[in-house]
C-alpha cells in the first residue's frame, strides 16, 4: 500500500498543473494515470490555444480562471522552457449584423478584464491578414491570445513536479475507491493500492465515473467530439493570427489555428457523442470544416491536409465543476474541464490548493522548490547556425531520424530518457512521425532506438500502450 497526503487521478494538463503547484509544499503527492504515458487522454488532441478570456459567460468559473490562467501561463512557460507565442486572435465578422455582435463581445470581454481588445476594420485586416477573405468587414482583435504545444506543456509540468517529489504511476487506471473513515481513501489500481488523505479527481472524460466510485453521482460527462485537420507545414504562414468565426451557443466555431509547431490546423467540429473512446473522423466532418475554413481563408485546399484526427471534450454543463465534496470529506472534483481548460489550468491548480487549505490541509512551503527547468532542444525551432554548433559538440544531432520534422537521434534518445515509452510518446515530445509521410521513413529507426534504449524487443514496442503493438511476432522476435 502506497501512502500519500494527496493523490491526483488523471495525468493530463489539469492533473499535471495541480501536481506541479502542490509540489511547492511539504506533502507526499502521487498521481495515477490509466494510460501508458501522461497527456494521452483529452490533452493529446488539444489545439494548444491560450485564450485571452473572451467568449466566456460573465460570473462563470471559466471566465475568471481563463483570464487569470492566460497571465499565469506566460510565467510558467518561462520557468519551464516551454515555447509560448503570443499571436493574438481575430473574431471575424462578414456583415453588419455580425459587426454588432463584435461590439457586444468586446464589451463583455472588457468587463471580464481581457486587456487590449479592439475592433479592427477591413483595411486593417487586408494589411495584417492578406489571405483573409475579402468579404470580411471587421474583427474583434484580442492581442493576448497565444499558442503552446499542449503535450510538451504536460510533459514539462510533470517532469518539474517529479523533480519536486511527486510520484507518477502510469498504466494505473482506477478500478475502485474504498473509504476507511474520514479523509482515508484506498484507491485500487493495476499498479497496487494507494492510500491517501485527500483525493483529487482530474480524470477528464471519466471524471463522472471516478466521482461515482467515491460516492458523488450528481453529474455526467457527455463527450463532445471535435474533428480537426492538420495542414502541411508549407502553409505555416497562411495566417498571422488565430482566426475565429462568431461563436454559437455551444461552440467557439470552426477555426483556422496557428500552432506552436508550424502546421496550421482547421476545426474543430462540436458534436455530442455517446462513446468516450470514439475518436473516428468522418467525411461529413471534413467537408464541414473545410467549407467553414475556406469562408475565412479561401486559398485553403483539400490537398493541404496531411492528417485527420478527433478529440473528445469532457462536457458536464455550461461551467467547470471544481469543488470539495462535503459529503465525502477530502474528495475534490475537478470535472467538466473543456475549453478553455488548457488556458485555465494553472489558475485551476491555484484554486484547488486554496480548496485543500480551506478543508484542513496544512500547506507548508518547502525550503527549496525547483521551479525552473532547462529548455528542451528541438532542431526544428532553432536557426541552422545553432544546429551546426550543436552537431560539432554532439554528432548525434546531425543524425536525422525524421526528415519531415528535422528530428535527430539525439532528440529521440533525450525524449526516451525523459520518459517516452511508446512511439506516440516520442512523437508528442519531438514531432518525429508528425510530418506528411506519417512516419513511413522514420518508424523503423524509432522502433530500433526505443527497443535498445528501454531493453525490450521490438515486438513489445507499442504506438500508445498495450494493444497497439507495431510489430507482430513471438517474444524472441521471430
Amino acid at each position: 500500500m502506497k501512502p500519500f497526503d494527496i493523490l491526483i487521478i488523471g495525468g493530463g494538463v489539469i492533473g499535471a498543473s495541480i501536481a506541479r503547484e502542490l509540489s511547492r509544499y511539504r506533502l507526499r503527492i502521487g498521481l495515477v494515470e490509466k494510460e501508458e504515458e501522461p497527456a494521452f487522454g483529452v490533452s493529446k488532441s488539444n489545439s494548444g490555444i491560450i485564450h485571452p478570456g473572451t467568449q466566456n459567460p460573465a460570473g462563470s468559473l471559466k471566465a475568471r480562471l481563463c483570464v487569470q490562467g492566460n497571465i499565469l501561463t506566460r510565467k510558467i512557460c518561462k520557468e519551464l522552457g516551454v515555447d509560448f507565442k503570443e499571436v493574438g486572435e481575430l473574431i471575424v465578422a462578414f456583415d453588419e449584423t455580425e459587426r454588432g455582435r463584435l461590439l457586444q463581445l468586446k464589451k463583455e470581454g472588457e468587463a471580464l478584464g481581457v486587456p487590449g481588445l479592439e475592433i479592427v476594420d477591413s483595411a486593417w485586416l487586408k494589411a495584417n491578414e492578406p489571405n483573409l477573405s475579402d468579404k470580411a468587414i471587421a474583427a474583434l482583435y484580442a492581442p493576448t491570445a497565444g499558442i503552446v504545444s499542449p503535450y510538451r506543456l504536460v510533459y514539462d509540468l510533470s517532469e518539474n513536479a517529479g523533480r519536486n517529489g511527486v510520484k507518477f504511476y502510469t498504466g494505473a487506471g482506477v478500478e475502485g475507491i474504498s473509504q476507511r473513515g474520514e479523509r482515508r481513501f484506498e484507491i485500487h489500481t493495476p499498479q497496487g493500492i494507494f492510500n491517501t488523505r485527500y483525493l483529487i479527481n482530474a480524470a477528464g472524460l471519466f471524471a463522472d465515473e471516478i466521482s461515482a466510485m467515491a460516492g458523488v453521482d450528481d453529474f455526467k460527462i457527455r463527450p463532445r467530439k471535435g474533428e480537426e485537420f492538420l495542414l502541411d507545414k508549407k502553409r505555416e504562414h497562411i495566417t498571422n493570427h488565430l482566426l475565429f468565426p462568431l461563436p454559437s451557443q455551444t461552440s467557439k466555431g470552426i477555426l483556422v489555428i496557428k500552432t506552436s509547431d508550424g502546421n496550421p490546423m482547421i476545426g474543430p467540429t462540436a458534436e455530442d457523442a455517446a462513446d468516450k473512446e470514439d475518436l473516428s473522423t468522418s467525411d461529413a466532418g471534413f467537408k464541414k470544416v473545410l467549407l467553414s475554413a475556406q469562408k475565412m481563408i479561401p486559398s485553403i485546399s483539400e490537398d493541404d491536409v496531411i492528417a485527420y484526427f478527433a478529440g473528445l471534450r469532457p462536457s458536464a454543463g455550461k461551467d467547470f465543476i471544481i469543488r470539495h465534496e462535503d459529503k465525502v470529506p477530502g474528495f475534490i472534483n475537478v470535472a467538466g474541464i473543456q475549453s478553455p481548460g488548457l488556458t485555465a489550468a494553472p489558475a485551476i491548480a491555484l484554486l484547488v490548493a486554496d480548496i485543500l487549505k480551506k478543508n484542513g490541509l496544512s500547506l507548508n512551503k518547502k525550503l527549496i522548490f525547483h521551479g525552473h527547468r532547462e529548455k528542451t532542444m528541438q532542431l526544428f525551432a532553432i536557426p541552422q547556425e545553432k544546429t551546426r554548433r550543436l552537431i560539432k559538440k554532439d554528432a548525434s544531432y546531425g543524425d536525422i531520424v525524421c526528415r519531415c520534422e528535422m528530428v535527430s537521434a539525439k532528440e529521440v534518445k533525450d525524449a526516451i530518457k525523459r520518459g517516452a515509452r511508446t512511439l506516440d510518446g516520442i512523437k508528442f515530445r519531438t514531432r518525429a512521425q508528425a510530418g506528411r509521410c506519417h512516419g513511413s521513413f522514420c518508424t523503423t529507426r524509432l522502433l530500433k532506438i526505443l527497443s535498445e534504449s528501454i531493453e525490450k524487443p521490438v515486438t513489445e514496442i507499442t504506438k500508445r500502450g498495450p494493444g497497439s503493438e507495431i510489430v507482430k511476432g513471438n517474444k524472441s522476435g521471430d
